[in-house]
């Protein structure tokens, strides 16, 4: 076997062996497996006069160092494929410097998609490494580095051990709690809606809402209701305006990362990091039925919306076939990048369109047949028809008191054939069918109905506005927002309540601390001139030691003021109060963290030792005595549901077998017995006397069965599932088997087929 003269080095082994099969045996491909040099972990690595960087080769790595080496030695030409961002960048530069390549035979190539036909022309058109490109991450990394590594010390002293700082964390952490400072010094205003019931000659019925006299107004108070309803009791409505018109909506622009994030959180409740795991994996590549390993869609971290001539081209004919003509709008559509995006590659798509997902279903995972759906689909609907629209507004008057109804009909699909937009908040406007109408035209008022309405204070971020928010204002940049999102849920400092992030005390404090000692971390204005700072390094227009200097004068000197103010002085972090009573001892429990997450606790610790789970209200009603339905926490950290009723006359148990076989709390018998997942523990007999036994894994929803009216329920799990009705005696309830649960037979039957 002829060997291999020459060497291509990629990131992950499921690129490599993707890039392989088309490049053949001339090619040797290997991995590197992410960064093989960096800075020390157990030390700051910068040196701070300087700012030159002490990187050495990563631990447990040093075999695959020196095969590298045995390997590029043997190379005609070894060509550094890592990824087309300023972090693959700077890792060819790294493995340049760590295996000590010659740099006349150091070529660097780029892939935007993983296809044969830009693979092998990648090959063909090497380039140098983009020193720029790597100064702007080293740059970057030595910022975040210093901010790290200085400054969460000085929160451990000051707050608590093991607290975590960070250049741009900081600043999502502390949009978080800015939005719930908004929330809770919120101050509602009231207002009312005014609906008439109208009906026409022909008996037709529809609702108009109060829109006001000569303009809009609002109805601030009952009193204004009440003489509005006075002016028009008994009166005629006549309509006194009818418009009608046509209005077009046009697509949304394919995918970049950012709202793609966005997008896969609303629509598949998938969180930033995952999205981009799986992203990550159809980019490198996925086996297709008699297609072998493929590239499914372009790389997934960019901020441009450009669209190749060729992928333009391919889209506009696969719409014309398979949608028909009137569906293609005649001409490629080409959207604007904003100002201030890097623009280094194509907004996110399908490599190959005909490749749709109901082609390459069977061959992908559950979470990479939804998302690459969500791509694919984003995509070809960006380059269909507008959709058209049926616009009537009409305004029916009483006394001066105009009531205005409003109705929107498509005519023409378009593009929303195969692809609408998700939305964070519903509309609260009026849009209902309604009669044919003319001018002039007297009506019947059935009744005027009011409703007292409050101004909502703005809502709280999600995983997917949160990032929107830091897009628009400049903080962070592609690569960075998954990670800064997991990073502050994970250290405790922002919790998600359902989809909504909600600062934790320690959040709170943290930022508190922040802003008073160290304003310039924390601001948003700061954080995105620091953004278009490293953008200007990666153009070679500065030079990326004088931006950390300029940093880092500034940084040191809050480091010491902030260092003299706090003087050794510990914060405490306040515990959140409950309603709750500890059943040992009468105190409010508060709430507490441990390794399953959060729990109840008596606040008396140690001298009481009492602890409970953590219980939240979900929607609905329990379907077997009406009550509500609470989420509570197993033992093992996995949540269950069950009825308020569900819940012992004895709270008393022990996962030790007691001294004594009498409850110490209502002097009942103590019994052996175990929990729902086998673990044994002693409880007493009262401990298993319950209201009401109603529990499941299944998680309730808001929905109620249209059959039975009981509350209806969805399997847990990610991805959206459909829901479904507990009451064995209704036509929509469906049996645990057939929930889409794996069970441990179907678990073993698939252990065998893999031995086999």
């Amino acid at each position: 076997m002829k060997e291999s003269k020459n060497l291509v080095i990629v990131e992950s082994p499921a690129k490599a062996k993707t890039i392989e099969k088309y490049l053949g045996s001339g090619y040797k491909v290997k991995a590197s497996f992410g960064h093989l040099r960096d800075l020390p972990k157990s030390t700051l690595g910068v040196d701070l006069d300087t700012f030159e960087p002490k990187y050495i080769p990563v631990r447990d790595r040093a075999q695959l160092i020196k095969e590298l080496k045995a390997d590029s030695k043997k190379a005609d030409v070894v060509y550094l494929a890592t990824d087309p961002d300023r972090e693959g960048e700077a890792i060819s530069w790294h493995l340049q410097q760590l295996l000590e390549l010659d740099p006349e035979k150091t070529k660097r190539v780029t892939f935007n998609e993983i296809t044969k036909n830009v693979v092998t022309d990648s090959i063909k058109n090497p380039r140098d490494i983009d020193i720029n490109l790597v100064n702007s991450q080293q740059a970057r990394r030595v910022l975040d580095r210093i901010v790290g590594y200085e400054l969460s010390p000085m929160l451990w002293r000051t707050i608590k051990y093991g607290l975590s700082a960070g250049r741009v964390q900081s600043v999502a952490m502390r949009m978080v709690v800015d939005r719930e400072e908004e929330i809770r010094n919120f101050v509602k205003e009231e207002y009312w809606l005014l609906d008439a019931y109208l009906k026409t000659e022909e008996g037709a019925s529809f609702t108009a809402r109060y829109y006001g006299k000569e303009k809009k107004q609002a109805l601030k108070n009952e009193a204004e209701v009440k003489k509005v309803i006075a002016e028009c009791k008994g009166k005629t409505f006549t309509v006194s305006g009818v418009k009608k018109s046509e209005k077009t909506k046009s697509p949304a622009p394919p995918f970049i990362t950012s709202t793609m994030q966005q997008e896969a959180s609303r629509r598949l409740n998938m969180t930033p990091r995952r999205t981009m795991m799986i992203a990550q994996q159809l980019y490198e590549g996925v086996e297709i039925s008699g297609r072998g390993s493929i590239g499914l869609i372009t790389y997934m971290r960019t901020d441009s919306l450009r669209i190749s001539d060729v992928a333009l081209k391919s889209a506009g004919e696969f719409i014309k076939s398979h949608y028909g003509p009137e569906y293609y709008p005649g001409k490629p559509r080409t959207f604007k990048t904003k100002a201030g995006a890097q623009d280094a590659h194509e907004a996110i798509r399908p490599t190959d369109i005909t490749l749709s997902p109901d082609v390459v279903r069977s061959d992908l995972t559950k979470d990479q047949y939804a998302l690459y759906r969500l791509i694919w689909g984003r995509f070809t609907a960006s380059q269909m028809s507008n959709a058209v629209y049926d616009s009537i507004s009409v305004d029916v008057e009483c006394e001066g008191n105009i009531f205005r109804a409003q109705c929107s009909e498509i005519i023409f699909k378009g593009y929303t054939a195969l692809y609408e937009e998700a939305k964070d908040e519903e509309s609260s406007e009026l849009d209902n069918p309604l009669p044919a109408l003319k001018e002039g035209q007297k009506l019947e008022c059935g009744k005027l109905s009011s409703d007292q309405q409050f101004t909502q204070p703005p809502s709280r971020y999600t995983e997917a506005t949160l990032i929107r928010a830091m897009e628009e204002k400049g903080i962070g940049r592609p690569s960075t927002y998954a990670t800064t999102v997991s990073t502050i849920t994970s250290h405790d400092y922002v919790t998600k309540e359902g989809r909504y992030l909600m600062p934790t005390p320690l959040g709170e404090i943290v930022t508190k601390f922040l802003k008073d000692n160290f304003n310039d971390i924390v601001d948003l204005g700061f954080t995105s001139n620091m953004e278009e700072k490293l953008d200007t390094i990666e153009e070679g227009d500065v030079n990326w030691k004088e931006v950390i200097k300029d940093f880092y004068d500034d940084f040191n000197k809050e480091m010491k003021t902030a260092e003299s103010s706090t003087n050794g002085v510990k914060i405490k972090v306040p515990d959140i109060e409950t309603d709750e009573v500890c059943e040992l001892c009468g105190a409010k429990l508060v709430k507490k963290k441990g390794r399953f997450g959060y729990f109840l606790a008596c606040p008396k610790f140690p001298e009481c030792t009492f602890t409970k789970p953590l219980v939240l209200e979900m929607p609905g009603k329990c379907p077997q005595c009406g009550g509500k339905i609470l989420k509570r926490t197993s033992r093992n950290g996995n949540a269950y549901y069950s009825c308020e009723d569900n819940k012992a006359e004895c709270g008393f148990r022990s996962d030790e077998k007691p001294e004594s076989d009498i409850c110490p709390k209502c002097g009942k018998k103590v019994v052996e017995t175990e929990d729902g997942e086998g673990a044994k523990f002693w409880a007493c007999e009262g401990y298993s006397n319950r209201k009401c036994n109603f529990i499941t894994w299944d998680v309730p929803t808001k929905d109620f069965c249209p059959n039975c009216g009981k509350t209806m329920f969805k399997r847990s799990g990610r991805g959206q599932n459909k829901t479904f009705c507990e009451n064995p005696k209704c036509e929509k309830f469906v049996p645990l088997d057939k929930r889409g649960y794996k069970t441990k037979a179907k678990e073993k039957t698939k252990g065998k087929a893999k031995e086999k």
